[in-house]
């Protein structure tokens, strides 16, 4: 192998995926016999909604959806998830130009920025972090700018202030709200002033509303398309993964400003021929049918989460209870802070097997 062809300078920026390194653990021990408690990667670990399923079974038998489908989803599954936006949040979509289907949120997120970014445009992104908001724009030959995540006055404060020192000017703010890791919930006031900023300073924003109905507490996520004018400087995705318990089944979506959605669905159309027409008509079933499911797979996340963080605080482990998403987010016990993060983990693999 020639030496030019062993320096590849894009994975030369990127780290091991962080999620490989703890599957890597988990393997280890495992292997030694130790019975792992897994409270690693969010991976729903219940089934998917019996009609769901039932669906894709139907839609399976039939060779006609066998052939390769359509990169931007079928017309009925984007005519589906207008309906869905419009019940949920009471915003109107069009399914031809302001809607298009990704393979989860991940790849979707990935190739938006293929799409949208030139060599070095900047992107701000706060942290810590949901891994592909920051490196897909790595993968896209982009540059990252964090601000940390902090309580919403002050994080539209320091992300103005970024703004304003950075040259060139960055190009897009990505964000995701409830939060992953954080478990950090925000209102729809807070939108409002990230859509200024936006319209003040040419940004495009980029919404994960991945863990959009895993709230608590009488808390209901609002939808950065709720603001009013929002489709003019940005788009949200949602991904099926959580809400309905479809994590491997790979279905997302990306909906709202038409010339971003146009960019995408251009890169799409020579990266992909869309998801396995099965998976796509059952997603429209999990969207247009019954949605008691989407209220039984909140409430386990709630009761999971009060018996964790209850039985922490009886260990003198004191983590506030979140109120959205499938996690539970504290600060390392002070004993353990010095070490950082990954080294705790592995000390809480090693020593209890979690």
């Amino acid at each position: 192998m020639s030496k030019n062809s062993e320096e590849f300078s894009l994975i030369q920026r990127l780290p091991n995926y962080v999620f490989n390194t703890v599957n890597e653990l988990k393997t280890k021990y495992r292997a030694k016999g130790v019975d792992i408690i897994d409270l690693g990667m969010g991976n729903p670990d219940q089934p998917t909604p019996k009609h769901i399923v039932d669906k894709l079974i139907e839609a399976a038998t039939k060779s006609r959806n066998h052939r390769y489908s359509a990169s931007a989803g079928i017309p009925k599954l984007r005519l589906a998830i207008c309906d869905w936006y419009k019940r949920n949040y009471n915003v109107d979509l069009n399914p031809d130009t302001e809607v298009v289907a990704t393979i989860g949120s991940k790849e979707g997120i990935s190739h938006l920025m293929l799409s949208i970014l030139s060599p070095g445009d900047m992107v701000i992104v706060p942290n810590p972090a949901y891994p592909i908001h920051i490196y897909s724009v790595i993968i896209a030959r982009g540059d990252i700018q964090g601000v940390k995540l902090s309580d919403d006055a002050t994080l539209i404060e320091d992300i103005e202030k970024k703004v304003k020192e950075l040259w060139p000017k960055p190009k897009v703010l990505t964000i995701s709200f409830p939060n992953n890791p954080t478990t950090q919930v925000v209102s729809l006031d807070f939108f409002k002033r990230i859509y200024e900023l936006a319209k003040e300073y040419g940004l495009i924003i980029v919404h994960d509303f991945a863990y959009a109905e895993l709230c608590f507490d009488g808390y209901k996520a609002p939808s950065f398309l709720q603001v009013k004018g929002a489709k003019k400087v940005g788009v949200e995705f949602y991904s099926l993964s959580k809400s309905y318990n479809m994590p491997g089944w790979r279905i997302g979506f990306m909906v709202g400003n038409p010339k971003i959605i146009a960019a995408l669905k251009k890169v799409k159309s020579y990266m992909d021929y869309g998801i396995f027409q099965p998976i796509q008509i059952a997603a429209i079933s999990a969207l247009n049918g019954p949605q008691e499911c989407v209220g039984q797979i909140n409430e386990k996340y709630r009761s999971r989460r009060d018996r964790l963080c209850e039985g922490l605080s009886r260990a003198g482990w004191h983590i506030e209870k979140p109120r959205g998403t499938m996690f539970v987010w504290g600060k390392i016990p002070e004993q353990f802070q010095k070490i950082g993060s990954l080294e705790f983990s592995k000390l809480l693999i090693k020593k209890a097997g979690v």
